[in-house]
């Protein structure tokens, strides 16, 4: 224990207060750690549904663009027709202190199609509605992921303070109260040895 501590009551009740203080800091803190590693293991579990659902989507989406192909030739002068997509919304919701983004796409759930119906065919149609599919699950893939990175670092920075609270300032808040503890006792015994010489003393004079 470093030899600036002075060993006095007013030490010993800020040392006791600051290390009561350091636990309450360290549960919180775990607390935060085990709240954040829930959140983000709902949204690893959430992002592999999605997952599955897109490689379900491209599937059949692909599968029913074949057919257009087949049915109408190629179709690469249809989907110029398709608009690009600029109706993208960021928000945030708040996990913890932890900003969490919120991706959506604005307007009807519905896709529109953006091409006559004469020269197409209901293949198309339904290539047109996967693939719409697949933006939508798309989105909240990079949403959920985004999520999952940034919960992560939160988790792993909440962990370093964690631990350097347990492993490094706990202790050495416990011993200095243990040092200054021990040394108040010992000047206690000190003082009441000299009162015990100083009595002896008097009473030998009195007699």
């Amino acid at each position: 224990m470093p030899a600036q501590i002075t060993a006095t009551k007013g030490n010993l009740m800020s040392t006791k207060k600051t290390l009561a203080l350091a636990k309450m800091g360290y549960e919180l803190l775990d607390k935060k750690r085990n709240i954040l590693i829930r959140e983000m293991m709902t949204l690893i579990d959430r992002a592999n549904e999605i997952q599955n659902k897109i490689d379900n989507a491209y599937s059949e989406a692909y599968f029913s663009l074949q057919r257009a192909n087949i049915l109408s030739g190629f179709c690469a002068e249809i989907s110029q027709s398709v608009p690009i997509e600029d109706s993208l919304k960021l928000s945030y919701r708040s996990v913890m202190g932890v900003e969490i983004p919120i991706v959506s796409i604005q307007g009807d759930e519905t896709p529109k199609l953006h091409y006559g119906l004469f020269d197409t065919t209901s293949p198309l149609d339904d290539a047109y509605v996967k693939f719409n599919e697949v933006k939508v699950f798309t989105t909240e893939l990079a949403e959920v992921e985004n999520s999952v990175y940034r919960l992560a670092d939160s988790i792993k920075k909440t962990q370093k303070r964690a631990n350097a609270l347990k492993n490094i300032m706990i202790p050495r808040f416990e011993s200095a109260v243990k040092f200054i503890t021990d040394a108040l006792e010992e000047k206690e015994r000190e003082e009441f040895s000299r009162l015990k010489v100083i009595k002896k003393q008097k009473s030998s004079k009195e007699e």
